[in-house]
């Protein structure tokens, strides 16, 4: 499986997920999904298996710990890439304020909209505006299958 065919099956399936109503540490299509939960089950299905588990999280847990959780999570198993050069089929990380760890994840669809869950509207297609685009923190490339 090439680059871009990985991409359009992220983007394919994080489209799937859209309308996945948002609970804290769900990770089921049409059940429930934060974020991560968002993340970890496009990964299950593009893969086949699991992708390493964070355990037990707050709503409030970067804030509280001041650790970059998140990244150092996805760089175990996501290639970095620049922002410059980030893509539909990508994996965008945001951070709230410049000076708190990064903590809220979407996949690009599209050069200027993304797919994300959020409380309150659950799963949903957003465009990347200035707002959204200037607290990215990291953007990230799914691995081949044959190397993840």
């Amino acid at each position: 499986m090439n680059d871009q065919h990985i991409a359009a099956s992220v983007v394919a399936e994080a489209l799937e997920w859209v309308g996945t109503p948002y609970r804290h540490q769900g990770s089921r299509k049409g059940v429930a999904c934060d974020c991560l939960g968002l993340v970890l089950g496009v990964w299950r299905e593009i893969y086949s298996h699991e992708m390493e588990q964070p355990g037990p999280y707050a709503p409030d847990w970067a804030e509280a710990t001041q650790q970059e959780r998140l990244l150092d999570g996805l760089r175990r198993h996501l290639s970095e890439k620049t922002v410059a050069s980030m893509a539909a089929g990508d994996l965008i990380v945001f951070r709230w304020r410049p000076h708190l760890p990064a903590k809220h994840a979407a996949i690009l669809t599209e050069p200027d909209c993304f797919v994300h869950a959020y409380q309150d509207n659950g799963v949903t297609l957003t465009r990347l505006v200035p707002q959204w685009r200037r607290r990215i923190a990291a953007a990230f490339a799914f691995p081949n299958p044959e190397h993840s």
